[in-house]
């Protein structure tokens, strides 16, 4: 009786420490790329550059182009949250003041899809990262929020599209919008701070998937 007592209590702790170690459903496992991550329409971009080496810091409009001025920061990090990841590629679009993707004529590559607002960056040795931009609008007679399209090429392996990043204080951000995120690359939803130079700020930092 107590040989079978034991044997039970083992089966219960072995149960229990399989399930206290078992991921998250909704997190994929530890070295396992999320489900459809490579689905990514576009996301061949990444490697699409100018030729030369890229820098951390970006401009992306002219200097004529119209809207308020936004700089966006952050670092990008390996899926363990904390070691900074160089030499990460990103490529950015968005849409201008009126919330379209603008052409000035004769757009070659990416630009004919995308409008002259885009560009490429690639992390400094801490994982750094500046853009500086120009505040999108949303899209003409859509509900969806302001949002900056970001699309990730880590060294060695295919490219992948995160959260696009929107702005708190835009009225499409409602708990609808925040319920359905993905949270691929961590949340893309950021706060803006307005300086004394009418810069609009805002920190996003990255975390790669595994």
């Amino acid at each position: 009786m107590r040989r079978l007592a034991s044997l039970l209590l083992f089966s219960i702790l072995t149960a229990t420490a399989a399930c206290s170690q078992s991921p998250s459903p909704a997190t994929p496992a530890q070295g396992t790329p999320r489900p459809n991550l490579y689905a990514c329409e576009g996301c061949e971009a990444v490697y699409d550059h100018p030729e030369g080496d890229l820098d951390w810091q970006l401009t992306i409009p002219p200097e004529d182009e119209p809207g308020e001025v936004l700089v966006l920061t952050g670092r990008v990090f390996k899926p363990d949250e904390t070691t900074p990841a160089p030499g990460v590629i990103l490529y950015v679009h968005h849409t201008n003041a009126e919330g379209l993707y603008p052409q000035r004529g004769g757009e070659a590559g990416w630009g004919r899809r995308h409008g002259y607002l885009h560009g490429w960056l690639k992390t400094d040795a801490g994982g750094r990262y500046r853009i500086t931009t120009i505040r999108p609008a949303p899209y003409p007679n859509a509900s969806l929020p302001a949002h900056i399209h970001l699309y990730v090429g880590e060294p060695e392996r295919r490219p992948y599209y995160i959260d696009d990043v929107v702005f708190e204080d835009d009225p499409w951000v409602t708990d609808r919008y925040r319920d359905a995120a993905e949270n691929r690359g961590g949340s893309g939803i950021i706060a803006l701070m307005l300086d004394d130079d009418d810069t609009w700020r805002g920190t996003h930092d990255i975390v790669l998937e595994w």
